[in-house]
């Protein structure tokens, strides 16, 4: 698939919310703040990891006790804009504050704030990626789904790879220096100073006026659920009665539960990979903010590739086997990955004194790093496959007339066990030391989800939606 003339104004507006919060992923959650925060405001790469794995578990609590909620109390008030309408509002002042994260934490906002600032805006992104997927059935007809997912996840990737350049060249190279070349700037944009760390303080602010206005297509063009009219007091008691309601029938909804809790560990996983693919590279290679925004610039286009090829064989083998095939691969490249150091490849000993520098580029000269980069690449396509055909699994399986409640309940499953996914990242650098045995824990929930997908079925549920 692709050809996205096939889709109208409406859906491809859909579509580009998921360019309009990418930004934040990749310039807060992944490659420069999060390293950033880890190794300049924290100023200890182990200890920064552990604080950001502490920070995402209590997300996992926060979206394990509310997604559910939330999304029963939605399908009782209709509409799903309103409620993404007041998440880009929360969340972009709070990428914007973060400009006041400090090194050292010192002159700025202590690092307690900064950690529940983390937490509101990855609790607010995963309520965001509930309410906008909850949409999608209601958008394309059943057979057309997993490409209208893939195309999302693909523009997601292009905003990521579009925000990247942006912050590559005309800020990130500038400010190093390591880069010479005549169409770059002679400064940072903007006058920032980075001897102050603006250029990657900056991120957070970039993020969130990109979320604000590139979410405003789908304000204005996608058709959303009418409102029913049902005041706030009775959405709440009538969508939790509801979600009690549903939760009675959980012998109806085995085969939903099955595939929730496989969902549940294997995305906690692919997500684990996002998290920390900037902390893990700049601690253990010594990567600089120059040298994570070229790492996630080439990951880029393997994601956007990943979205449409994974909707694609999506529409033609099923979403089930889609995701087996995606989330299979993916835990063989990160074991891969996790045998790359700058004095080992594949787990054996490299002297990369010896082998010399491969090229006098500034970023990536030794195999390691190269092989670390490439595996990361194919990581790229089938994370990115993974969640556009798992978002249209569920579509497929879920109660049609409950799409907002179930896709809460696909929210839980997305962060109910990142408490243990990230708390054991968290356990394991702590325990161990080391960021390689903290990452580990990932292939484990991987092959977990792997075995109990298994057993889904590729079939809707049939539930009684009255309470």
């Amino acid at each position: 698939m692709t050809a996205p003339s096939r889709f109208g104004r409406g859906q491809l507006a859909w579509a580009f919310f998921e360019f309009a919060r990418s930004p934040y992923l990749s310039l807060v959650y992944i490659y420069v703040f999060a390293a950033y925060f880890a190794n300049t405001v924290v100023g200890d790469p182990v200890r920064g990891q552990e604080l950001w794995g502490l920070a995402n578990t209590i997300v996992g609590f926060c979206a394990a006790g509310l997604a559910p909620i939330l999304g029963a109390i939605a399908d009782r008030t209709g509409a799903r804009k309103p409620w993404l309408f007041g998440l880009v509002i929360i969340m972009a002042p709070a990428c914007a504050v973060l400009w006041w994260a400090m090194p050292g934490a010192v002159g700025g906002l202590p690092i307690g704030t900064i950690v529940a600032l983390i937490v509101v805006l990855a609790a607010s992104f995963q309520f965001t990626d509930m309410f906008h997927s909850a949409m999608l059935p209601t958008l394309t007809s059943g057979h057309r789904i997993g490409g209208l997912s893939g195309i999302g996840i693909a523009t997601g990737n292009f905003g990521t790879m579009v925000a990247l350049v942006v912050v590559l060249f005309g800020i990130a190279l500038p400010a190093s220096g390591a880069v010479q070349l005549d169409f770059l700037p002679e400064r940072p944009l903007f006058g920032l100073d980075p001897a102050s760390h603006e250029h990657e303080r900056i991120a957070g602010p970039i993020a969130g006026v990109w979320f604000l206005i590139f979410s405003l297509p789908m304000f204005l063009w996608t058709p959303d659920r009418a409102a029913t009219g049902v005041g706030a007091t009775r959405a709440i008691r009538e969508g939790l009665a509801q979600l009690w309601h549903t939760l009675k029938q959980a012998r109806r909804l085995a085969n939903v539960g099955l595939y929730l809790l496989a969902r549940m560990l294997y995305t906690d996983g692919k997500v684990a990979i996002i998290a920390y693919a900037g902390i893990y590279g700049s601690g253990t290679f010594g990567w600089d903010m120059g040298a994570l925004l070229v790492f996630g610039l080439v990951q880029t286009p393997f994601a956007i590739v990943g979205g449409l090829v994974g909707g694609w064989i999506d529409d033609r083998i099923g979403s089930k086997r889609a995701i087996q095939i995606s989330v299979g691969t993916t835990c063989i490249a990160m074991v891969g990955a996790l045998s790359m150091t700058p004095t080992e490849i594949f787990f054996v000993p490299y002297d990369a004194s010896a082998a010399g520098a491969l090229w006098s580029f500034a970023y990536f000269r030794t195999l390691p790093e190269v092989a670390y980069i490439a595996l990361f690449m194919i990581m790229s396509a089938t994370v990115t496959a993974a969640f556009a055909n798992s978002r249209t699994l569920m579509a497929r399986i879920a109660p049609i007339d409950m799409m907002s409640q179930f896709f809460g309940l696909y929210g839980l499953s997305g962060t109910a066990t990142s408490f243990l996914g990230h708390g054991l990242v968290a356990a394991f650098t702590r325990q161990f030391q080391s960021q390689r045995a903290g990452i580990a824990a990932i292939v484990i929930l991987l092959l977990a989800g792997l075995v109990l997908l298994s057993g889904v079925r590729e079939e809707r549920a049939q539930l009684d939606a009255s309470t």
